[in-house]
């Protein structure tokens, strides 16, 4: 033991990656929007299918009181859609409830709802061209 008190010798530094550490943060703001699973929204192009989430994103899902002795009722899933492409994507809402649906692998999403507004993903830059 040193005048100074014990001597402090650190262990070893494990660093874990970000996403692991915000886990529970995320998870939590998802569950508020009824979103039993944030891949949903991670996931979105590749459940939708890259022309539907060019325009389209889900905004929260809605689920229906329980009754008591009933089977759960499927959710309402809410999307964001760009103003012009509205009916478009109202026209594919068969096509968006059966590959959600297949995405949670039971019929989890049984309509959908429609909001217009702007998507919330930053638009992309366009690049310089070359000197």
């Amino acid at each position: 033991m040193s005048k100074f008190g014990p001597i402090f010798k650190p262990g070893p530094v494990s660093a874990k990656p970000l996403g692991i550490l915000l886990d529970d943060v995320f998870a939590e703001a998802y569950a508020k929007q009824g979103f039993a699973a944030r891949e949903l929204v991670t996931r979105w192009a590749q459940i939708a299918g890259p022309e539907i989430a060019a325009h389209a994103e889900p905004l929260k899902m809605q689920w229906p009181r329980p009754v008591e002795g009933q089977p759960q009722e499927p959710a309402t899933l809410v999307l964001r859609v760009e103003g012009p492409m509205a009916l478009e994507i109202q026209h594919s809402a068969d096509v968006i409830l059966e590959r959600v649906n297949r995405f949670f692998g039971w019929s989890a999403v049984g309509k959908l709802a429609f909001r217009q507004a702007p998507l919330s993903r930053p638009r992309a830059r366009k690049r310089p061209g070359p000197p």
